[in-house]
């Protein structure tokens, strides 16, 4: 049987069998083909399970001979060929004599999987990809009997879920299933793809295939996954729920174990899957020719092997899907590709009599749509479970892939040899180069320039004749005691002594640090040490050798680095040339992981390729990108983000991304237009269904408005006096309007009259307000003008104070004024009523072009902000100081919030934000110590309150910590909450512990900066402005007491 053959063959369970021992391979780094065989068998396929016991402390496996280090594939492999740099080749050797053994290992072993077949029509590898369905769509219907909200919870209002435009759709994450969309909405986005899809119609002979055969061909998912495309493309609702083609996934294999899919199992069972529908559809349509499956074209590649084994030289040709690529110790995707195209020592391909082996691949023909998976994940022995690769790795929007063809092997066999040289000599000027930027034989060392700088600048002083310590004598202090003027860095590590402070002060003094007068050097010292002795004649032969010397360590350094930069520049342009630039593919979709090996998040970015710039899918959200956001997130070394699959695509294959035409009219067919009859029937129902749910909710609304319209016009009766409220309890009343505020002013006004009464007894009303005005302004402008502690912030007294320090416009203050003193509350005695009604006379005479109303309404409604955004501070610090934690939290969240958007308008419109960054910060922290405590407590009840503190109170948080990425301490505080619980990924608990923990965790990290609703603003005190300023400087004084770490 061929390779082709294989790969066209509709059953192929030795390809399952073979890419569980590649599986195995990467994670154990055991090399021995029967150990392996013989850990999969005992573990009846379970991956997981077989890792265990290959890994356990008492597994003896033996040593690889270096005759089987290199081997070729075998007829009949698995397509979805482990090719790297990693020794565990996968390839055996056809052309040795000690293959029989082997090959019966494997029939063994493809046997017994083809008996499993046999029995129950499903692969072990369809088993495991059922188990996760089945945990999916069991996540989603538990999540309709859960108490506390769920992050992915639909809206109750349908226009938060209704498409805005030709957005693109979402979709909605029913239970772990990010993976899912990432894949699939990477495939939609490829309009070849899509129209393969969505124009895809069942065999008619469908019906009569075997049971089995149907279950495992997937035809139901076929159909489920064009409803869903025809969803993607013409739905009025901002996402769809994929269930039902999950739940035909769940229906089609049956198991009963839950983990969360891994994004590569995924799309190469994904791949088989629609494979085997569309060899269904070939196979019925052929006519006496070989039938061609659109998937196989689209998707699968051959390459060469080529390698010498012992001076017997192989070469195979093989087909591939997904190709495999090591990350660890690479810095770029090319770096990856050369070292899985070459294996071993590849100079003994070129000649005749080597004994040394080695093996080259290369392609022969490569797919429209290739993509790489990137191995991401390793097993640590010691610690017994896989580990997540962090390194960054960068990877170029357009992929040349000339130099990796086989057409090209010459030219590339010779560009490769000059690299390595190029490479070897940049070794030698390297280390040449950093003899002189870090010169010396002890542990520290500096730049040869600056040593021949600083001998120089020694050489120049001045000579001095005395010892540094003996022109001290005269002046130095008595034994035992400090000398008046001690360096800051003495006082500080001795303190004051006793003697220093008098008995009779109350107070001892801490020292003050003065640095540019405390340690001021004497005028009559040297700034630095100089020779004793030194003739002019030295000094000039000195002088002269080091500048020359200087000189010319100079252009060495700078000669150096102009060849290392050349020689980087050469090997980068190294296939740069013509000849080597006429296979392109482009970057078409990255798929993100976020999180540890165990659990984490996956989304996608997908380029647009007509509106030319990258969007973000992230399961619901769909948002406009960056290339600057995709590196951050993709390249890795950044938080626990990045690349585990990339998807490039022949750029010269325009067919692939080309949108469909009206062939009568010649227009671009968009939308609705580009779906077949029965596709565009079903959307159009479903679009139905939610224009009724938008009609009902509108319904709905009119309704109650028209209940609370006709409750207005009853007649109330009055209202009875409220009663009184109970000592000790605070009154929580809405913040107080202006108006209500000017009755604390009451106090400033009088003071202001009296004094311009004393002043001014004999003038009229109008003369004395103006004078009582300009006094009033006086006070508050130098309150303003003040420099005042954390603990007095003025702006609480006064809104003018306010408004001055952010530079309000001087008709919003003089208006502002005159309400100040036209307010009812001055009308107790004759005086000021007089006042009063001379304010509200010019107040009227205010006409509406002196003043922008709407503008003055916005300052004062800035300020109110701003006193609501101190209580909301001030309430959350206190109860955060009675570590009251929940409570304080909501609190210092509205304060954050609120102050941010005040910010926003100007520096001094809020508080620091700093501050109350850091106290929110350490609610959280504190917190998911509390949670983790509890869940590790192992009771129900204690673990149920854990997780709820933190699905209620944690994650809905977390994107208000990651959006600001200028905030680093909020990021690690994240990465330092999410570690905390992963650590538990590794550890022996309960199975209903473990349960909860893989249902909880994607939910945690899940990076989505999309931000979740919370509850309704907690109800604040009602204070007077001097309650307020009084429990303000409190709260501050006491936070000054106890300083906080980042503050």
């Amino acid at each position: 049987m061929t390779v082709e053959q294989n790969v066209l063959q509709p059953g192929g369970a030795a390809k399952h069998q073979q890419t569980f021992l590649n599986q195995l391979r990467e994670i154990t780094g055991i090399n021995d083909i029967q150990v392996l065989q013989q850990a999969l068998k005992d573990s009846n396929g379970n991956l997981e399970l077989a890792v265990a016991f290959l890994t356990a402390k008492n597994a003896k496996v033996p040593q690889l001979e270096e005759a089987t280090y290199y081997q070729t594939a075998l007829p009949g492999n698995d397509r979805y060929i482990s090719v790297g740099s990693q020794a565990d080749s996968n390839v055996i050797d056809l052309t040795g004599d000690d293959k029989d053994d082997l090959q019966r290992a494997i029939a063994l072993s493809l046997e017994e999987s083809n008996r499993a077949f046999r029995e129950t029509g499903i692969t072990d590898e369809e088993q495991a990809i059922s188990r996760v369905l089945e945990a999916s769509i069991a996540e989603n219907k538990a999540s309709l009997k859960r108490t506390h909200p769920e992050v992915w919870s639909d809206s109750p209002n349908p226009y938060d879920r209704k498409r805005q435009d030709n957005c693109p759709v979402g979709l909605k994450n029913v239970g772990n299933t990010c993976w899912f969309s990432a894949v699939i909405q990477s495939l939609f986005n490829l309009l070849e793809f899509r129209r393969l899809v969505l124009n895809f119609s069942p065999p008619a002979n469908a019906q009569d295939l075997p049971r089995n055969q149907k279950e495992h061909r997937n035809l139901p998912f076929m159909r489920e996954l064009r409803y869903l495309f025809a969803l993607l493309v013409g739905s009025k609702r901002k996402y769809v729920d994929p269930s039902r083609a999950v739940e035909i996934l769940k229906d089609a294999f049956k198991s009963n174990d839950s983990q969360q899919q891994d994004v590569s199992e995924f799309t190469h069972k994904l791949l088989d899957w629609l494979e085997d529908a569309f060899q269904i559809k070939a196979e019925e349509e052929r006519d006496g020719e070989k039938p061609k499956n659109p998937m196989v074209e689209l998707f699968y590649g051959r390459f060469l092997a080529v390698g010498v084994l012992e001076g017997k030289k192989f070469e195979n040709t093989e087909m591939f899907g997904q190709y495999p690529l090591q990350v660890n110790g690479f810095k770029d995707l090319h770096e990856c590709l050369e070292a899985a195209m070459i294996e071993g020592e590849i100079e003994s391909l070129h000649s005749e009599n080597s004994a040394k082996s080695g093996q080259e691949h290369w392609f022969t023909e490569l797919p429209p749509v290739l993509t790489f998976e990137l191995s991401r994940f390793e097993f640590n022995q010691a610690l017994g479970r896989p580990e997540k690769i962090h390194n960054k790795l960068e990877f170029p929007p357009i992929l040349y892939l000339d130099r990796y063809m086989h057409k090209n092997r010459e030219i590339t066999r010779i560009k490769r040899d000059e690299i390595k040289r190029l490479k070897e000599y940049l070794t030698v000027l390297q280390q040449r180069l950093e003899r002189y930027l870090s010169y010396g034989s002890g542990p520290k060392r500096f730049p040869l320039v600056d040593v021949l700088q600083y001998a120089l600048e020694f050489a120049s002083s001045k000579p001095v004749c005395t010892s540094p310590v003996d022109d001290l004598g005269a002046s130095a202090p008595a034994s035992g005691t400090l000398p008046a003027q001690s360096s800051p860095s003495t006082i500080e590590q001795q303190g004051p002594s006793s003697s220093d402070v008098p008995s009779t002060s109350p107070v001892q003094r801490s020292v003050i640090h003065k640095p540019f007068t405390q340690s001021r050097i004497p005028p009559d010292l040297p700034m630095h040490p100089a020779p004793r002795h030194i003739t002019e004649e030295e000094l000039s032969v000195l002088e002269g050798c080091l500048h020359r010397w200087r000189t010319e360590v100079e252009n060495d350094t700078r000669d150096l680095q102009e060849s290392i930069s050349r020689i980087h520049r050469t090997i980068e342009l190294m296939y740069s040339d013509k000849t080597m630039v006429q296979v392109p593919y482009r970057l078409h979709a990255v798929l993100v992981h976020e999180g540890q090996a165990n659990a984490g998040h996956y989304w996608a970015y997908i380029y647009d390729h007509h509106q030319k710039r990258w969007m973000k899918y992230n399961d619901i959200s769909v948002t406009k990108s960056t290339w600057e956001e995709l590196e951050r997130d993709s390249f890795g070394g950044y938080r626990n983000a990045s690349a585990y699959c990339l998807m490039y695509i022949n750029d010269k294959e325009q067919y692939l991304i080309q949108e469909e035409f009206n062939k009568e009219t010649g227009q671009i067919l968009v939308g609705m237009d580009t779906l077949p009859s029965d596709l565009r029937d079903y959307v159009k129902e479903d679009n139905k269904r939610f224009e009724k749910e938008l009609e009902e909710w509108d319904a709905e609304l009119a309704q109650k408005a028209q209940q609370e319209k006709l409750l207005s016009q009853i007649p109330r009766a009055p209202a009875p006096s409220p009663a009184p409220v109970q000592a000790g309890e605070p009154e929580y009343l809405e913040q107080p309007s202006r108006t209500d505020l000017s009755k604390h002013l009451k106090e400033d006004s009088v003071q202001a009259i009296n004094k311009a009464l004393a002043e001014q007894e004999d003038r009229g009303p109008e003369a004395i307000m103006d004078s009582a005005i300009k006094l009033e302004y006086t006070r508050l402008l130098k309150l303003a003008q003040e420099d005042p502690p954390p603990e007095c912030d003025y702006r609480l007294r006064h809104a003018i104070v306010y408004f001055i320090q952010n530079q309000a416009p001087k008709k919003i203050i003089e208006r502002t004024l005159l309400e100040q003193f036209g307010d009812h509350n001055l009308s107790f005695d004759e005086r000021c009523r007089n006042i009063m009604k001379v304010a509200q006379s010019k107040l009227e005479m205010i006409k509406p072009d002196e003043v922008n109303m709407e503008e003055y309404e916005r300052w004062h409604q800035d300020y109110r902000n701003f006193r609501e955004t101190t209580m909301f501070l001030m309430v959350g610090l206190e109860f955060f100081q009675k570590k009251s934690y929940m409570e304080a939290l909501l609190y210092l969240i509205y304060a954050y919030q609120n102050n941010k958007e005040l910010l926003s308008k100007g520096p001094y419109r809020g508080h620091d934000e700093e501050l109350i960054s850091h106290y929110r910060r350490e609610c959280l922290l504190k917190l998911n110590e509390h949670a983790a405590a509890l869940f590790e407590s192992g009771d129900d009840q204690e673990v149920n309150n854990g997780l709820i503190i933190m699905n209620e109170l944690i994650v809905p948080c977390l994107p208000l910590l990651l959006v600001d990425e200028m905030e680093e301490k909020d990021i690690v505080a994240v990465e330092d909450m999410r570690n905390r619980w992963c650590s538990y990924l590794g550890q022996e608990m309960e199975p209903n512990l473990q349960e909860k923990l893989t249902d909880f965790l994607p939910k945690l990290l899940d990076c989505s900066t999309e931000i979740k609703g919370f509850n309704d603003p907690p109800k604040l005190p009602s204070y007077s402005t001097h309650e307020l300023c009084e429990r303000y400087a409190r709260i501050m004084l006491s936070l000054s007491r106890t300083p906080a770490d980042g503050r």
